[in-house]
């Protein structure tokens, strides 16, 4: 069977897994740690255990994101690194070691602003979820450490905190880069539980580690590239996130130039209203100061129209806060992620800056924006 045969299958088993689990909040028993694993208000995070997996929960993100330069290069590279797990209920229906218990994903891409080059790619596997290093894909619920067909993610203590090391190998670029936490990690929404919707079982467990500085190497087309700048990762596991109504969601984080971090994101319906916002602004050595609801705003502007899916993105928005107002501006248009031949969704996710009320940029970042080539389904 060809390599794109076994995605295809894979995709054709996570879909009939996700229509026979409604909402995706029934949990079934975890093969580690389950009672770590529970999304909940109050749930003392515990690290590095929480860095790790959670594989009683129904879906989980390690999500790594930023900018780069090069010698010799003006323009700029962006990069993204995403790892997903997803638990398929089928421990009790499929008893026995090689169950596929969890599916795991990945995706990477990189945005060659000098060439207007957006390159992607995507792996998919099953997993037992038992945590063995002679598996093609596993992930530890010890701490953060993700591995699938030669891709890797995986975090280790450091002197001042921590350290994130991914690689990546696709057909026409590759990354191997070193993410140091220069700042204490950030625990999104109520210490860490971050709710998604008007009902509080719609909800994650959402952790930040922005302002990393980020060291390491890059090919692309064969040409190797030393290359430095400014990371971001995110961790989230929940049972459920989207409510009935949402289609996909609209999401931000950005490195301040002076050092300060911003998340916003909402739950967008199918009108292009919000159904929930949330989000949180940290100044260097303060504490972060958590918005959302009608506090929170997102207004669209200039639109993009993907030749490939059709699918209409707003790649310049006005984001007010009670902490500020900002423009968004994608550095370039054509950054949609085509993931059908991993995580069956087909999103826009790209490099951008953030301007202030004067037009200066002040910080560079990610966007994320899903749901507008068709309702997201996790």
């Amino acid at each position: 069977m060809s390599r794109v045969s076994r995605r295809r299958g894979l995709l054709a088993l996570a879909a009939m897994l996700a229509a026979s689990r409604p909402g995706a909040a029934a949990a079934a028993p975890a093969p580690a740690a389950p009672d770590d694993d529970p999304v909940r208000r109050g749930r003392p995070l515990a690290f590095p255990r929480d860095h790790g997996a959670h594989p009683g929960s129904a879906i989980e993100w390690w999500y790594a994101t930023g900018w780069l330069r090069a010698p010799g290069r003006d323009a700029l590279l962006g990069f993204q690194v995403t790892f997903f797990r997803s638990r398929t209920g089928l421990a009790e229906q499929l008893p026995g070691r090689l169950a596929p218990r969890q599916l795991l994903f990945a995706h990477a891409a990189i945005t060659d602003l000098a060439a207007a080059s957006h390159r992607h790619a995507g792996r998919l596997a099953r997993w037992s979820g038992q945590a063995a290093p002679d598996l093609r894909a596993w992930a530890s619920t010890a701490d953060a450490e993700v591995h699938l067909d030669g891709w890797s993610l995986a975090r280790r203590d450091t002197p001042a905190g921590s350290r994130y090391d991914t690689q990546i190998d696709a057909e026409d670029f590759a990354l191997q880069l070193a993410l140091t936490t220069t700042q204490p990690l950030l625990l999104q929404g109520d210490g860490g539980f971050s709710r998604k919707g008007p009902d509080e079982a719609l909800a994650s467990m959402y952790t930040s580690e922005p302002q990393l500085a980020v060291a390491g190497r890059a090919r692309i087309d064969g040409k190797p590239l030393a290359v430095t700048g400014r990371g971001w990762i995110d961790h989230e596991w929940s049972d459920t996130l989207l409510h009935p109504q949402a289609v996909g969601w609209d999401w931000i984080g950005f490195n301040l130039d002076d050092g300060s971090a911003l998340t916003a994101f909402r739950l967008r319906r199918a009108d292009g209203s919000s159904l929930w916002t949330g989000g949180c602004l940290r100044a260097p050595g303060a504490a972060p100061r958590h918005f959302g609801g009608t506090d929170l705003h997102f207004e669209p502007g200039r639109v993009w129209r993907s030749p490939a899916s059709q699918a209409r993105y707003p790649v310049e928005w006005t984001v007010r806060t009670p902490q500020g107002q900002w423009t968004v501006r994608a550095l370039m248009d054509a950054q949609e992620l085509d993931g059908r031949m991993s995580t069956g969704t087909v999103y826009w996710e790209g490099l951008s800056e953030l301007l202030d009320l004067e037009g200066r940029r002040v910080g560079l970042g990610y966007l994320e924006m899903t749901g507008y080539a068709g309702r997201l389904v996790l």
